[in-house]
């Protein structure tokens, strides 16, 4: 993907598909995120092309104010838009489709590079799982 946006097909949104995940999913942590995620092979993709489908939370137990939430959000976004290159390649040759949720699980604030660091730790944990 040369285009480092991150469209509304790609974005985890169905209440139906987001209990499944959690439900039947694989999940670890990497220090300030936690991540829950869910491989399927040969299921036809209702948003296109797109083999990754992802959601980020911040739970409110954590951070009481909603901007802190909506940074730490937006910093798993960001650090998540511009790691996920090899794992959408390595996930369309093998024809299998990702969905994964990023939840920041701790009351401290942390820099972005911090928090960037986590999600590639992340990206690469699940791209070996591919």
């Amino acid at each position: 993907m040369s285009d480092h946006t991150l469209p509304r097909q790609e974005r985890l949104r169905s209440l139906k598909a987001i209990r499944r995940l959690f439900g039947e999913g694989h999940s670890g942590f990497a220090y300030p995120v936690r991540y829950v995620y869910l491989l399927e092979e040969g299921v036809i993709v209702p948003s296109g092309d797109r083999s990754v489908q992802a959601m980020f939370s911040v739970p409110k137990k954590f951070h009481k104010r909603a901007n802190r939430r909506n940074l730490h959000k937006r910093r798993m976004r960001e650090a998540y838009r511009l790691g996920r290159d090899g794992i959408c390649e390595r996930l369309r040759q093998s024809g299998k489709h990702l969905q994964i949720a990023f939840i920041y699980s701790t009351k401290e604030c942390h820099s972005y590079k911090t928090i960037s660091n986590a999600v590639q730790r992340i990206l690469e944990q699940v791209s070996k799982a591919v």
